[in-house]
């Protein structure tokens, strides 16, 4: 079975200082993937070199076995990759809904996927004509979770998704991704220290430190223990 997403020794970094250093990891269709770690080991970094904003040095990366390593952002997106940062990357002055027409390249069907928006999040579509920036920090991580999902993504790069939300929220989120992957087949890569969350939603785990792969294995009873050994050296 070809992978949805394959990492063959990926290097990145900024300027002279490489911070993600030869990865290698596959996902598989459908498959949700949790890269978990300390902040400032370098896994949002890992996920904007697979997204090519910031440029690999060394490596490849495939999609759905093809090469794509120095593909611009926007031909990534249109192989089917969606992007949740951890910033609040929304267009503050613009409205709910044309933050959401954002997710589509094609308006024609942005009408009926709003139908969708509304299944996962409905105080999102209560207030579409509403400035962006003035939702919550809670709507505002809906909101863009929602953007990503609305293009219909055969891949999803989530990064830190649950920061600061409160736990009725996190649940939500956690039901939406759920349903989305048994529904669609989406396959997920999702960057995360909440590990009651992200645990009970992956198939597979890798544990991230300073820029490395450090274990890697099947999501079971025993490995929230094993990642918070990890955590703790």
């Amino acid at each position: 079975m070809t992978a949805a997403l394959e990492l063959i020794n990926l290097t990145s970094g900024y300027g002279s200082s490489t911070v993600v250093h030869g990865v290698s990891l596959q996902i598989a269709p459908g498959e949700i993937f949790a890269l978990v770690g300390k902040n400032g080991m370098g896994k949002s970094s890992l996920l904007k070199t697979i997204l090519s904003f910031l440029p690999a040095s060394d490596g490849a990366v495939r999609l759905n076995g093809r090469d794509v390593t120095s593909l611009a952002p926007y031909r990534k997106r249109a192989l089917g990759l969606a992007y949740a940062p951890q910033e609040q990357a929304l267009f503050q002055d613009l409205s709910v809904r044309d933050n959401l027409r954002l997710g589509l390249s094609d308006d024609r069907a942005f009408e009926a996927r709003l139908a969708d928006v509304s299944g996962w999040f409905p105080v999102i579509t209560a207030r579409l004509s509403q400035r962006a920036g003035t939702l919550s920090g809670g709507e505002q991580k809906m909101l863009i979770v929602a953007r990503g999902l609305i293009a219909e993504p055969r891949l999803f790069l989530l990064d830190e998704v649950t920061e600061g939300l409160q736990p009725s929220v996190v649940d939500r989120l956690a039901e939406v991704l759920a349903t989305t992957r048994r529904d669609r087949g989406t396959a997920m890569l999702v960057v995360e220290q909440h590990l009651s969350f992200v645990l009970g939603l992956a198939d597979r785990f890798a544990v991230f430190k300073r820029g490395e792969v450090v274990d890697t294995g099947p999501v079971d009873a025993g490995s929230a223990a094993r990642i918070d050994e990890h955590m703790r050296l």
